[in-house]
């Protein structure tokens, strides 16, 4: 099935884009969803009138995220974990996650989704981090992450 998206869709496209997907997942997840329209000639059309003010939306959208890693930059927080000796590193009991670091982007003042906060694994370890978070598809900024002994 051809549709028309209307709006940014990870690994498929982006807004007012044509692409051809499975009829399910058309019909399941991008219309129910808003993010597709069947791809008519009156929905290209009427998607054409649209493209300047989604525009618009995208780069105020852009320009919000590049004033958030600004002001992230140099940002570094710290979390005190109980840990114990193994193997020569200090490791930790439990682990610092992606959840614990928006929490305490949030206490700093950012709202920042986990979602957006990109680590491979949770912390484990004793020591200083460098984690990605990603604000905009084009903006990415990292944060330094340091985790100490209690």
């Amino acid at each position: 099935m051809k549709v028309i998206l209307r709006d940014d869709v990870e690994n498929l496209g982006t807004f007012g884009a044509v692409v051809q997907v499975a009829d399910g997942y058309a019909r399941n997840y991008l219309m129910p969803r808003g993010l597709a329209l069947l791809a008519t000639e009156g929905n290209i059309a009427q998607l054409g009138a649209e493209r300047e003010a989604w525009q618009k939306k995208v780069t105020k959208f852009k320009e919000d995220a590049e004033k958030v890693a600004a002001s992230l930059q140099g940002v570094t927080l710290e979390f005190k974990r109980k840990a114990g000796e193994e193997e020569g590193a200090e490791k930790l009991f439990g682990s610092v996650t992606a959840m614990d670091i928006e929490k305490a982007l949030k206490e700093k003042g950012f709202k920042i989704e986990k979602k957006n906060i990109h680590m491979r694994e949770s912390l484990r370890h004793v020591g200083e981090f460098s984690i990605g978070v990603k604000l905009h598809p084009e903006v990415r900024v990292e944060i330094k992450v340091t985790v100490v002994k209690e």
